[in-house]
């Protein structure tokens, strides 16, 4: 049904001017206001096109998942620039992370998590 309609993801954050910044400045990605007031609501360009819309909610509570994962061709370079824009890379019991926080498993691709100043959890990820 839904297989030719185009569609797009959102999630909440506790403040919008640290998500614009966070989003924007640290990470890079193109940046779009809209909206007055309480309608105010963010929508992040992703390569490709892809948006994603941002929106704050009052008793935003974190995502207890992976809301976006970044795949690259160097993870090591891009945890690099992460951490050097100032992003702490997160570290989860029974992952076992190299001193950067990177997660190299057998078998699996190489992973590093990180969080937006939400809380949300965000990654990046290189393909085996």
């Amino acid at each position: 049904m839904f297989g030719e309609t185009p569609a797009f993801s959102g999630f909440s954050v506790d403040d919008l001017d640290a998500a614009r910044r966070f989003y924007g400045e640290s990470l890079g990605l193109k940046v779009e206001e809209q909206g007055e007031g309480d309608m105010r609501m963010l929508f992040l360009t992703l390569a490709g096109g892809t948006r994603i819309f941002v929106y704050p909610k009052e008793d935003h509570t974190a995502a207890s998942f992976t809301i976006l994962n970044f795949e690259v061709d160097d993870i090591d370079r891009a945890v690099d620039e992460l951490t050097g824009r100032g992003v702490t890379m997160e570290r989860y019991p029974g992952f076992e992370a190299d001193d950067k926080g990177i997660m190299r498993a057998e078998g699996g691709p190489a992973i590093a998590w990180f969080t937006d100043p939400a809380g949300n959890v965000l990654s990046v990820l290189k393909e085996g």
